[in-house]
């Protein structure tokens, strides 16, 4: 009992534990939540055929949507990327300038080439290398 005195301390002057096996009126409200939480979520597998209908849809997402996904998020990859090419050649060609590697230079790691980032990284090392 030394250990309930611990975990449930006995009020004064009264004769039993504050501890009920229950627990406070908040726990038993976070409890009651959960439980309905539950069989809202299991209710669908009770019958049989609802069963029949998950399984069924599980097939299908992996046969037709999965193998669907990868060429879906390479074309939107190449389409963003061919956009933003197509920005930087609209904007050379209506500069009217004759370099080229001033709007996108091939010859840099990565993405590191496109003007917009060149123009940050140049601004960034005025602002580090301060004379």
């Amino acid at each position: 009992a030394i250990w309930a005195q611990a975990v449930c301390p006995k009020p004064l002057g009264s004769t039993s534990w504050s501890c009920s096996p229950h627990g406070s009126g908040v726990m038993a409200a976070i409890g009651t939540c959960v439980e309905i939480a539950h069989k809202l979520i299991t209710f669908p597998q009770g019958k049989t055929q609802t069963f029949c209908n998950v399984i069924k849809l599980g097939t299908f997402c992996r046969t037709v949507v999965w193998p669907c996904l990868p060429p879906l998020m390479m074309y939107q990859y190449i389409r963003a990327k061919d956009e933003d090419c197509y920005t930087t050649e609209v904007l050379y060609f209506k500069s009217g300038s004759k370099d080229a590697k001033a709007f996108y230079d091939t010859s840099r790691i990565g993405i590191s080439g496109h003007w917009r980032l060149q123009q940050d990284m140049e601004t960034i090392r005025a602002a580090a290398n301060q004379e």
